[in-house]
């Protein structure tokens, strides 16, 4: 008998133009998937607040682009 591990298949969608891509949600999210993947969220929060959006996105993108596909 093989064990074969479940591949996680269902990534959460962010549309960027939308009500989701505030950043208030992104680091609100950011916060929920820290806690459920235990990273320490004030270093990813503060690492994403360092400096503009675009610096968001792409901080957010380093830690969670395996789960989180953000689309404009």
């Amino acid at each position: 008998m093989a064990i074969v591990q479940k591949k996680y298949t269902d990534r959460i969608e962010v549309d960027l133009a939308g009500p989701q891509g505030n950043a208030f949600y992104l680091l609100g999210l950011a916060k929920k998937l820290c806690n459920q993947l235990e990273i320490d969220s004030s270093v990813v929060l503060d690492e994403m607040r360092e400096s503009d959006y675009e610096n968001l996105l792409s901080v957010f993108d380093k830690y969670f682009g395996k789960f989180v596909t953000l689309y404009r």
